[in-house]
């Protein structure tokens, strides 16, 4: 197998860092099954969207749809628009960001930093609604007929799922291929259905669990607004084509209010600080923990890390104003964590 695990000592740009991320133990029973998380936060912009983001960008190039000087559209709520500014500024593009209010603030301040010019779908501002289809429609419009321009549509482009597939690698050469169960968020699907797609090459019984927020459609209704940033498939938005249910055994919903609850748990249990949808898959990972078999391994994808929401999933005072905020179901999860960590 490739070494997927080690870097050059010296590397001369951003995206040289991409990958090798690494594998930390949040929980084991006492049967011996374990709750492995792959801390994607340690990429370059601190999520594992940098993976695709870069792929989108080489295969876009190889094809002829990019030339120097060229011009990329995507509509981001922030973290594929983080991975996008890093390889335009690499690659001399320019970069264009269609984005709506609810985007974290400082995903869009680092895009901002990098050069990228963010267009938003809500200039008004409306309470920081989610606006995806508005969003894509938007940078469709704004890339169509226009030479040496190309919008990445992240949601349906083929190499998003390719960009993951370095993931599955990672994951089969660290557990020498010994992990049974893959769990994560489901947003564009590329990042589950990618991962899921090359680690079956090495782990053909791998079951895959796919977690989106409740309110998200990509399992089926009911729909209505979440706050997971990310991640899901709102009302009004296209199921992306790279969600791939011939390869998701199973899906499941969390709420905001339980996800966000164990971000918070997570952070003050370990120091460990994920973002809002990631706590969502702890939430569901650690639910499933005590009924797997002994000695299973389960790897939950945790797409970014909790710096970028301090100003929501770790403000008490936004998590108060939108009714989020639950210490009795916080303090069940630290409960919970202080029974399976295993110091």
């Amino acid at each position: 197998m490739t070494d997927a695990l080690n870097r050059p000592p010296v590397v001369s740009r951003m995206s040289d860092l991409i990958g090798r991320t690494p594998l930390f133990e949040l929980a084991r029973t006492d049967n011996g099954a374990r709750l492995l998380l792959k801390l994607e936060m340690f990429n370059p912009t601190g999520s594992a969207k940098i993976r695709m983001a870069r792929q989108m960008i080489l295969d876009a190039e190889a094809r002829g749809r990019l030339r120097n000087g060229g011009h990329i559209i995507e509509s981001t709520s922030g973290n594929t628009g983080l991975g996008l500014a890093v390889i335009a500024a690499e690659r001399g593009y320019r970069f264009t960001a269609v984005v709506d209010s609810h985007a974290a603030a400082d995903k869009l301040r680092g895009m901002k930093a990098m050069g990228t010019e963010l267009v938003y779908v809500d200039a008004d501002g409306d309470g920081g609604e989610l606006h995806t289809a508005a969003r894509e429609e938007l940078a469709e419009d704004m890339a169509r007929g226009k030479d040496n321009t190309f919008f990445t549509e992240q949601h349906n482009n083929p190499s998003n799922a390719v960009g993951y597939y370095a993931v599955g690698r990672e994951i089969a050469q660290a557990l020498d291929s010994r992990v049974d169960v893959l769990i994560g968020a489901v947003g564009t699907g590329g990042g589950l259905c990618g991962t899921a797609r090359e680690l079956k090459k090495a782990v053909p019984r791998l079951t895959v669990i796919g977690v989106e927020p409740k309110g998200s459609i990509a399992f089926g209704p009911p729909a209505h607004d979440y706050h997971q940033s990310g991640t899901g498939t709102p009302e009004g938005a296209t199921i992306g084509l790279l969600v791939d249910y011939d390869l998701i055994d199973e899906g499941a919903k969390v709420g905001d209010i339980e996800a966000f609850a164990t971000a918070r748990a997570v952070a003050r249990h370990c120091g460990l600080l994920i973002g809002g949808s990631a706590g969502g898959v702890v939430h569901e990972a650690l639910a499933r923990l005590p009924a797997l078999a002994p000695d299973t391994v389960m790897v939950a994808f945790i797409n970014d890390g909790g710096d970028k929401y301090l100003d929501t999933v770790f403000n008490e005072d936004w998590m108060t104003a939108h009714a989020l905020l639950a210490p009795a179901l916080e303090a069940d999860i630290e409960e919970t964590l202080t029974k399976l960590r295993r110091n």
